[in-house]
């Protein structure tokens, strides 16, 4: 297996990890709710999104439907994902002219972070 492949497969445990908690929610609930999005909150607090980014998804999500009244799941999800990708937003340039320069590498446990830094 080569180092792109690993890389791959890594970061695809990493998106599994997130996505699969996210649907396994977005089946087990009837209604959205506040339930539901307790649950939400903790499958992403628990794929290491952190607290902080969890809690202001949640809090953006609610208010969409709120506002737009969201009723499915599917317009849930197509919300959910604005929302994550909306925080993402475009990449930049590392920027290393500092010495030591830091960098941050993220992920769920044995999604292959030290293997790619390596």
């Amino acid at each position: 297996m080569g180092f792109l492949s690993k890389l791959r497969a890594g970061l695809g445990k990493t998106r599994d990890a997130l996505m699969g908690g996210i649907e396994s929610v977005m089946r087990s609930f009837v209604k959205i709710d506040e339930d539901f999005l307790d649950e939400l909150e903790e499958i992403l607090i628990t794929s290491d999104v952190g607290v902080g980014a969890s809690e202001e998804i949640i809090e953006e999500l609610r208010e969409r439907i709120r506002d737009d009244r969201i009723k499915t799941r599917e317009d849930t999800m197509a919300a959910l994902r604005e929302i994550i990708s909306g925080m993402i937003g475009e990449s930049e340039p590392l920027k290393l002219d500092t010495v030591p320069s830091v960098i941050l590498v993220i992920g769920v446990n044995g999604a292959g972070k030290t293997t790619s830094v390596g």
